[in-house]
């Protein structure tokens, strides 16, 4: 099958530049250019329930059934009529039977009668009240219910959760867990779901080696390797990995050729800055298409986003900690509109009062890596982490938030409250 290609984007012309100049765009205007520039890939494939967490749905799901398909009890109690209740003091029924779930009572419920049932078992006909096991006496056959008792309690209706013929899950969504339970409440058990997002990844540096052999002077791991292949493989990708691209013109266009015929996105991490042997930028300015290079945020204002052929490009900076601050603020919600996610989502803030000095400058927006905690009291505090240079993994590591402090802000005092965006629901 022949995969459509992407169209070229609608870039203004101030957009577009000599890619090392300009203002710095603030991180909203970015992330809003690069979503109204991304095209979601419209070929799909169908998946077994198992299959599809974490995939995109690619068209509506309705149901076929009602759920529950039958009325059922909400307690472990006893089912009866209502109106055979008393309304001013205490009532005795003869107990007939059990309804177990998968094993109705089959039999007739009588007036003055009732039916020991358990919790999602179907209410039997001629019944339609059920009594809680903690609020009857049981002598034997028989049960004895005290006034103050609401006719039609703990009853669930036919369709309760879902009728048959209404929209289960919409097209664009994210499948997790509750969706997985609630296509197999309506009887599905293959969905159609956007077929994989391909992603290729590279790291430029001579400096750059694998993990395993020895370094010389001056020589570094490959950290960014190992942390963009995590985050985009928690995302259900396709990452190609391209490994270490050395440190020339010839060599970082090969890589954006070999990545473009592959991916529908390319990563790369380093070579986005304007030094000496730093092609990648110079590379997607005569090769390909510039969208912005440069972002009021910190770390990572060095970023490139942009076209190579037919697939989209996001230039990282070099530093450890700037690749994961730059790929969950801008790389992450783009690839999910890729995938073709309605309503990606979004980053999730609290508010925290911060225990410890900040240190900031204004003019550029910060994401300081901090550990959150509620209090007994149910407030919740944030402190730093430690170190915050671009370079230091060993804070990201031990970090559960971003401190997220504002553009124009200057230092954090103690007992400051603060914007924090937890790692839960984002990493």
């Amino acid at each position: 099958m022949t995969e459509a290609r992407q169209p070229e984007p609608a870039w203004p012309d101030s957009c577009a530049g000599d890619g090392h100049g300009g203002r710095l765009l603030r991180l909203d205007e970015a992330r809003e250019r690069i979503i109204a520039d991304v095209v979601p890939v419209t070929e799909r494939e169908v998946v077994s329930l198992r299959d599809a967490l974490g995939r995109v749905l690619a068209s509506a799901v309705h149901s076929t059934v009602d759920v529950p398909s039958h009325r059922s009890s909400a307690m472990d109690g006893y089912a009866l009529a209502g109106q055979d209740l008393s309304s001013s003091g205490a009532t005795a029924f003869e107990l007939v039977g059990k309804s177990l779930a998968g094993r109705p009572f089959a039999g007739r419920v009588g007036r003055g009668q009732c039916v020991r049932i358990m919790t999602g078992a179907p209410v039997p006909e001629a019944t339609d009240t059920v009594i809680m096991q903690e609020q009857v006496r049981v002598d034997g056959d028989r049960v004895v219910i005290e006034a103050g008792q609401r006719v039609g309690q703990h009853v669930r209706p036919v369709g309760e959760d879902i009728h048959r013929g209404d929209l289960a899950i919409g097209a664009g969504t994210l499948l997790h867990p509750a969706q997985l339970g609630l296509l197999a409440a309506v009887g599905v058990g293959q969905v159609p779901v956007v077929r994989r997002v391909r992603v290729a990844t590279f790291s430029t540096g001579d400096e750059l080696r694998p993990v395993g052999e020895s370094l010389a002077l001056g020589q570094i791991y490959d950290s960014n390797r190992y942390s963009l292949y995590g985050m985009l493989a928690r995302l259900g990708l396709e990452v190609i990995d391209l490994g270490v691209v050395p440190d020339t013109r010839e060599d970082t266009i090969r890589a954006f050729e070999a990545a473009a015929t592959r991916a529908d996105a390319i990563v790369s991490s380093g070579g986005v800055s304007v030094g000496e042997a730093d092609y990648v930028t110079e590379t997607l300015e005569r090769h390909g298409r510039i969208g912005f290079w440069k972002v009021a945020i910190k770390p990572g204002k060095p970023i490139a986003f942009g076209r190579f052929g037919p697939a989209y490009f996001f230039g990282l900076p070099g530093n450890p900690v700037a690749v994961m601050v730059t790929f969950y603020q801008l790389v992450q919600p783009a690839l999910r509109a890729l995938m073709g996610a309605v309503h990606p989502d979004p980053p999730i803030l609290v508010r925290a009062t911060c225990e410890t000095w900040l240190r900031k400058a204004p003019g550029r927006m910060e994401f300081q890596r901090g550990v959150l905690e509620r209090q007994p009291s149910g407030t919740c505090t944030v402190r730093s982490s430690g170190h915050q240079g671009s370079g230091v993994l060993h804070s990201m590591s031990k970090a559960n938030c971003f401190i997220v402090l504002p553009l124009e802000g200057g230092d954090v005092e103690p007992g400051t409250e603060v914007e924090v965006q937890p790692f839960a629901g984002l990493v």
